[in-house]
């Protein structure tokens, strides 16, 4: 049974569209605000929380820009449920991070709307106002990366998004469509009964079904997949030791922005800011005596192996981490090839499921068998 409704537009038009289906969601009570990317009166745009539905015509969801994880923010909103209905506009892997979140109780989607882009990819906040600035819109951006070119102006969308895996948001009420569907057509899927009454609501009745989708959507993902080997078969042929490995960090100055940006990193309060890692100057005159050198700010290497093993089994590959770099490392190689074998060796992926449980919240009696050394 289809379970697609085609929504048509113009140039210029898309996200009027779009506009035009949160107001009615809004109005009709099927929700009590919406969380959104949002052109934002000075430059950029942003995720943006809005309760009068007046505001709705800067939205601009397929905006080809992430400042931030939005699981970052709806954990924000909902880990302390305000009792008010929500539709939420994210992207894969900011589903996929909110999903872990939520089985961390971080966040709570008894509330919420969740609502999927297919996204084709981000650029970096930076190179995303000059393109803005040069007049290109979202739509534009849509019709160059369906056509397969994401180069722009001279700017391309991050690593993280070449060779992500996930184009197509799962595990949400409703998606929007764009990938095989043409230029002209954005089709919205409905998943759940959440999403069916929603539609329903404002008047939307599923029936088409985008005939090229499937394909399309295969064609995309194994485009990525084949970028993704090939990229980490790379950097771990250039990481394969640990001097290798300070040498792609050795610009790190533990301002710990990576920590921030990542929408993993979960806990309440980080052992690096703890007086664990306040030294004292004895300490750093004996680390020095030792060598008769001491490279400051010290426990750069430690910070980010101890971040690599406590997050790699949730690391979604977004990406926000290299972004947020001030001296322009490229982290999130160093976390997705780490996260790749993690996940692979507890048969795991980061928000594939809510209800797969994460591997060390449970315990298994005939797990982890060669090096426990049970006998079965």
């Amino acid at each position: 049974m289809a379970n697609f409704i085609k929504l048509s537009f113009k140039k210029g038009e898309l996200n009027q569209k779009l506009a035009d289906i949160f107001k009615g969601m809004m109005e009709k009570g099927v929700v009590n605000a919406l969380l959104a990317p949002m052109k934002q009166p000075k430059r950029g745009v942003m995720l943006t929380l809005v309760t009068d539905p007046f505001h709705l015509e800067a939205i601009d969801p397929f905006a080809p820009v992430a400042p931030v994880n939005g699981a970052k923010v709806v954990s924000s909103i909902t880990a302390k449920p305000s009792g008010r209905k929500m539709a939420v506009v994210l992207r894969s892997c900011e589903i996929r991070a909110l999903i872990e979140l939520c089985k961390l109780k971080q966040a709570n989607l008894e509330d919420v709307l969740l609502i999927g882009i297919d996204c084709l990819g981000r650029y970096e906040n930076l190179d995303f106002v000059k393109l803005q600035a040069a007049g290109e819109s979202s739509e534009s951006f849509i019709v160059k990366a369906l056509a397969g070119n994401t180069e722009n102006s001279g700017c391309d969308v991050s690593g993280a998004c070449k060779i992500c895996e996930f184009p197509v948001a799962d595990n949400v009420d409703l998606r929007l469509c764009i990938i095989g569907t043409g230029t002209d057509a954005l089709y919205i899927e409905s998943l759940t009964p959440k999403g069916d009454q929603a539609l329903e609501a404002v008047g939307l009745k599923t029936g088409d079904t985008p005939g090229n989708r499937e394909a399309a959507v295969q064609q995309l993902v194994k485009k990525r997949k084949e970028a993704c080997d090939a990229a980490f078969a790379q950097y771990r042929a250039s990481t394969h030791s640990i001097d290798a490995l300070e040498d792609k960090l050795a610009n790190c100055i533990n301002c710990y922005n990576c920590r921030v940006a990542c929408p993993v990193c979960y806990c309440k309060e980080c052992v690096f800011v703890t007086d664990t890692f306040r030294h004292n100057g004895d300490q750093y005159m004996g680390w020095a005596d030792t060598f008769g050198t001491l490279k400051m700010p010290t426990d750069t290497i430690f910070y980010h192996l101890t971040r690599m093993s406590h997050m790699s089994l949730f690391c979604v590959g977004c990406g926000q981490c290299t972004s947020a770099c001030p001296n322009s490392i490229d982290l999130m190689p160093i976390f997705r090839t780490a996260a790749q074998k993690t996940q692979q060796r507890f048969n795991y992926q980061a928000g594939r499921s809510h209800d797969e449980k994460q591997p060390l919240t449970v315990f298994e009696n005939d797990e982890l068998v060669e090096v426990t050394g049970q006998v079965k």
